[in-house]
């Protein structure tokens, strides 16, 4: 192989040069190389403007080419087009134009040779200034484990330099000739092992090899605490957090630092340790106070544990530390909707895009917020400028096609979901809820566009869908359905629906409408994680309303239309008034009868399960309520242990008098009981009105964990077959008697009469919500019916439900629906009511289909309604 010199021909060395100097070139950077490095790209740029020249050259030989037959122009164009780099570059008297054709390929290698002399050029200037970073490298004195020889350091601050500026190939290269020399060069070792780590992020099999260079550096040097902390940060992405928190621990106790104790926290965060978290956040900021990072992720571990106050209060110590946080004010805004403060949430959105208003999180979370406050054309406004920023953002799409389904507006809709079908997740991937779900809105949204003109009478949306097809909505599972036929496609003829202007109903149906937001907003619930919703009050409302008229109604014996025939009301259809409502407020929630699933599923059960502690996660809505399951369960621990052991019953209760919480109820079964292991489950039972002395299953409370902070505390109902057919012959005889009592009312003015069909309500109530026959919605559904058939016998609930209260906890967790009735009734203040109700337009004729429905839930009543407190 011929040796390069300066003054020998290109193509002749044009394969040499590059393996020999391109090794040494870091170590040996001299002006005199980069002069020649930037010539050769001045040469070549040069001969690019030559480029098009000779195009023209090459189009008029092709022209003569036609007319005209010569062994010069029997070469293809592109051959003719790469013949100046020969000319230009070689210009020696004596060229044949044999000789040019014949050294065509040696031109053609010099182009490539040249491409790579531009690519280099760059890269070796960036190392040439790697030299004079290095050389600050070494007087700041950054090195990890120097050495005694200058030299030797130098060269190790090149190889950080490298990584520093993302060449980690060429820092794995660098380091690895220097360990040639060197074999057991601990800081070589190091940067070694950071490369890898580094490029472990583009291709895990790198992980190992960092692993295992980091590895030799801890035997070499255990006493380092920033190697335990680079091996945590490859060890964590792999998933293996309790090593990484191992050796964060194991760094901390070398030597404490705010970045050490701040990493830990977040790994702990990660993995749920949120009370663990919040004790490292907080000691990092102890170290170092001017951190909004760390009291950001110290008010998301509140957050996650339910205790919002003390969240909101650490996003506001963050915003001050950095007023231009927008992850602050996002999660500010989200403690906020969680706490069901809506303006509030809405502010500190607002502050988030004012500072960015690209910013996609807030757009999507605001947006959200919007549709389930009830404000789905603003909330449209948002998911579509998050799909302009970010166009396969599942979420944003999803809820666009949620908001515009729930306005009537079906073609966009399901457009718009057709798209979330479309992204399916990829060969291993994990489904999002969005995907999930979405096939089922899909198929839903088709079916009530084709019944949206026909009268809610007439049809059965429990019926009319597949059995299968309802199991599977109700419970969450893929869309796998076998033998599935699709709902019919939208049909041309049936027009969306279009938006109603509140002055164009009549001054009676305005009317009707302000009462039944007034009576909607009645039912909300004043606790934490319920957020006021516009939508659902105006809906359940008017079901209140349609519950009133139909009963009066029926105790007046008249008939009603259900399912296409007229007979007489029976309780489920007093209901499914409520259910109706429910269902196209919010079409996203499957609000179906769980007795009219298909039969092998009833027969397996349909447990409505509710966590209200999972790990350190606690559930804010049902927080209220933890004391009186505490005193529950406690009593029946009692009650099981003077059954089946009873001389040691003084000793159990003297230990459960020292019980306060929830958790501390695991160690007190473990030591009186050998077969709690790791939990234990405690039934209610709910007393029979119809059969005296008999019970029904109620709920059922499980807690399971191996020690505090792994404990899972939840409620479920098991609705089966045999457990429906018990609360249903419950229920059918207290509407029997409720019927008779009402028809009596009607011809009477006797209080006690009064008070009697007010105790049946309240009795009927108390059992539906104990036997939670609906997938979703079971609350609002029961409170509505009370409100309406408490209207109907001549009473108006003032009151409101107090704080903390949930109508369905609330039943489930009181022995009797006597007490139930005596507690519901002191909340409710009930007045004589107002004549005026019964003048009000029937709400089943005023508003017969689903379009009608749709449009006066879309209809904004803000300026026209007076407002009540």
């Amino acid at each position: 192989m011929t040796e390069c010199t300066d003054r020998t021909p290109l193509h002749h060395c044009c394969c040499s040069f590059i393996p020999t100097k391109l090794v040494k070139m870091p170590f040996y950077l001299t002006e005199m190389f980069l002069t020649k490095i930037l010539i050769y790209s001045i040469l070549f740029c040069f001969t690019h403007l030559l480029n098009s020249f000779w195009q023209s050259v090459t189009r008029f030989v092709n022209f003569q080419r036609k007319t005209e037959k010569h062994k010069f122009l029997a070469f293809p164009p592109l051959r003719i087009k790469e013949l100046y780099y020969v000319f230009l570059l070689y210009p020696v008297t004596g060229f044949t134009q044999e000789t040019i054709f014949s050294s065509f390929f040696l031109s053609f290698v010099c182009h490539c040779c040249l491409l790579m002399y531009v690519c280099l050029s760059f890269h070796l200037y960036v190392l040439h200034l790697s030299q004079n970073q290095a050389k600050l490298f070494i007087e700041q004195k950054k090195i990890p484990f120097p050495v005694d020889n200058h030299n030797t350091n130098e060269e190790l601050a090149i190889g950080y330099v490298l990584i520093g500026n993302g060449l980690y190939d060429e820092a794995i290269k660098h380091f690895s000739l220097l360990l040639q020399g060197d074999p057991e060069l601990v800081s070589a070792i190091y940067g070694r092992g950071i490369a890898y780590g580094k490029k472990s992020l583009q291709d895990i099999k790198n992980a190992d090899l960092a692993l295992y260079e980091l590895n030799r550096v801890i035997t070499l040097e255990p006493s380092w605490p920033e190697v335990y902390e680079q091996r945590a940060e490859i060890l964590s992405p792999l998933g293996r957090i309790s090593e990484a928190l191992g050796d964060l621990t194991k760094a901390i106790q070398l030597q404490p630092s705010a970045r050490l104790y701040r990493h830990r926290g977040t790994l702990l965060f990660i993995s749920e340790d949120y009370v663990a978290a919040m004790e490292d956040f907080q000691q990092s900021l102890e170290l170092k106070k001017n951190q909004p990072i760390a009291m950001l992720y110290k008010g998301l571990t509140f957050f996650h544990r339910g205790m919002l106050k003390e969240a909101i209060e650490t996003f506001k110590e963050a915003l001050k530390l950095k007023s231009d946080f927008i992850d602050a004010y996002k999660s500010l805004g989200q403690a906020y909707r969680e706490l069901g403060d809506f303006e509030s949430a809405m502010e500190s959105f607002q502050k988030a895009l004012m500072l960015n208003q690209n910013h996609i999180q807030s757009l999507q979370l605001r947006g959200m917020m919007l549709y389930h406050h009830g404000s789905l054309q603003e909330a449209i406004g948002n998911f579509k400028r998050c799909l302009q920023l970010e166009p396969y953002n599942e979420v944003c799409q999803y809820m666009k096609g949620l908001s515009h389904v729930a306005m009537g507006q079906f073609y966009e809709g399901i457009k718009a979901q057709t798209k979330v079908m479309l992204n399916d997740p990829l060969l291993g991937q994990k489904a999002s809820s969005e995907y999930l779900k979405v096939k089922y809105l899909r198929e839903y949204s088709r079916y009530l566009h084709s019944h949206l003109d026909i009268p809610v009478a007439e049809y059965n949306v429990d019926q009319d869908l597949p059995g299968n097809f309802k199991n599977h909505w109700a419970k969450n599972l893929p869309f796998l359905i076998e033998d599935y036929e699709e709902q019919p496609g939208l049909q041309p003829h049936i027009k969306d629906v279009l938006p109603q202007n509140f002055d164009s109903y009549s001054s009676d149906v305005q009317k009707l409408i302000c009462t039944a937001d007034h009576l909607g907003a009645l039912m909300q619930y004043d606790t934490p994680g319920f957020l006021p919703n516009r939508r659902i009050h105006r809906a359940m409302g008017l079901a209140t309303l349609e519950v009133m008229q139909a009963m009066h109604r029926t105790w007046s014996n008249s008939k009603v239309r259900v399912n296409g025939k007229t007979r007489q009301m029976q309780w489920r259809d007093m209901f499914d008034i409520a259910v109706k409502w429910r269902r196209i407020a919010d079409p996203d929630q499957p609000v179906l009868w769980l007795d009219q699933m298909p039969a092998r599923s009833l027969s397996r059960g349909f447990n409505n399960h509710i966590n209200l502690i999972r790990g350190q996660i606690i559930n804010i809505r049902y927080l209220a309520y933890f004391d009186n399951i505490l005193d529950f369960i406690k009593d029946r621990i009692l009650v099981y242990h003077g059954a089946y052991n009873p001389r040691g019953l003084l000793e159990v209760r003297q230990a459960l008098e020292n019980v306060n919480k929830v958790e501390d109820l695991l160690p007190i079964m473990k030591q009186f009981n050998s077969k709690t292991r790791d939990g234990f489950t405690v039934n209610s039972k709910v007393p029979s009105m119809k059969d005296l002395g008999k019970e029904y299953d109620g709920f059922t409370i499980t807690i399971t964990g191996d020690r505090v902070g792994n404990m899972l505390f939840s409620v479920e109902t098991q609705t089966t077959e045999e457990r429906t057919q018990q609360y249903q012959s419950e229920i059918e005889s207290i509407y029997k008697d409720l019927t008779a009592k009402g028809k009596a009312l009607m011809l009477s003015t006797e209080l006690g009469d009064a008070d009697a069909v007010c105790n049946l309500i309240l009795s009927l109530v108390y059992y539906f919500c104990n036997l939670m026959p609906l997938s979703r919605g079971s609350s609002v559904v029961a409170y509505s019916v009370v409100m309406g058939a408490l209207m109907a016998s001549g009473k108006e609930v003032i009151g409101r439900i107090p704080k903390g209260k949930l109508v369905d906890f609330e039943s489930m967790t009181t022995p009797s629906p006597d007490s139930f009735s005596k507690t519901a009734k002191h909340w409710m203040n009930l007045k004589s009511l107002p004549s005026w109700y019964q003048s009000l337009p029937s709400v089943a004729e005023t508003f017969p289909s689903t379009r009608t429905m749709i449009e006066v839930l879309n209809t904004d009543s803000s300026s026209h309604c007076p407002k009540k407190s």
